[in-house]
């Protein structure tokens, strides 16, 4: 079954606006943390409720997954709703630019089909993104179709995490490392800025790729595993553990050129294989 585009748009509006409220609410933020150690902030939650229930309104047989919630819906749901209220909490609840509201779409297989992105203090020649992609449709960056620009399949330039050097030899990289602190941002880097090729993904979650790795997908680029398998979301994933080792996303030449030049240290495959 096809998912309702009329009530799609009604989402994708709905994350526009929990960006618009995110950015409007992060001159008062204030900053907590979790058990783990984890940043969070009241606009995560209030935006997680309103995001969650909205879907469940429109799309009640599907299976909703937000990183500040428990799971809601049928595990073996046709559409799998991901939602990171805001990803880059951390550099959030500091007042710097680079976060995203963040609702991927996965289908019957789980394969990332769709996505909602809004990243309103962080734009291309603009003053905010927004990135919308409905399930057998094209990207669009800001309402309009995207081109993608560079010669991606050579790698000079990587997006990674700020602990990367404790996942990471960066022995045999030659290249520049950029530092966003949103993991959906470094993915969508390489599509959107002509001298960003690739990126390193550290260990993270489901609510982490899902939008990003979908919009990837539309412009020929892939999530694969250290190992060169590919990266899916499998339960592990949906019972919202992380990942282990490391992810690279970019072109076929891209990812291989990483996963060689980058490799994870043997010490970190060690303790999470």
């Amino acid at each position: 079954m096809d998912l309702d585009e009329d009530k799609l748009r009604i989402i994708g509006e709905e994350i526009r606006k929990a960006g618009e409220f995110a950015s409007e609410m992060q001159k008062h933020v204030h900053r907590s943390f979790k058990s783990d150690g984890s940043v969070l902030t009241e606009t995560d939650l209030a935006i997680s409720s309103n995001v969650t229930k909205l879907i469940h309104d429109l799309f009640p047989s599907s299976l909703v997954i937000s990183e500040e919630e428990d799971s809601k819906g049928i595990r073996d749901a046709e559409w799998t709703f991901v939602l990171d209220p805001i990803d880059g909490t951390d550099v959030y609840s500091q007042g710097m630019p680079a976060f995203a509201v963040s609702l991927g779409i996965l289908d019957s297989e789980r394969n990332p089909v769709g996505a909602f992105i809004s990243a309103p203090r962080f734009g291309v020649g603009e003053e905010s993104l927004f990135v919308s992609l409905y399930p057998g449709s094209g990207v669009l960056i800001n309402g309009n179709p995207f081109k993608m620009i560079g010669d991606k399949d050579n790698v000079v330039q990587v997006t990674t995490g700020s602990k990367a050097y404790r996942y990471l030899d960066f022995s045999s990289f030659n290249g520049k490392i950029r530092i966003l602190g949103s993991t959906i941002l470094h993915i969508l880097s390489p599509i959107l800025f002509p001298s960003v090729e690739a990126s390193a993904l550290l260990p993270c979650f489901i609510w982490d790729t899902a939008s990003s790795h979908a919009v990837a997908r539309k412009f020929g680029m892939d999530l694969v595993y250290y190992n060169g398998m590919p990266y899916v979301y499998d339960d592990m994933m949906l019972s919202k553990k992380p990942f282990h080792g490391s992810v690279y996303a970019g072109t076929e030449k891209g990812r291989e050129y990483l996963r060689k030049a980058l490799p994870p240290r043997p010490s970190l495959l060690e303790k999470t294989c």
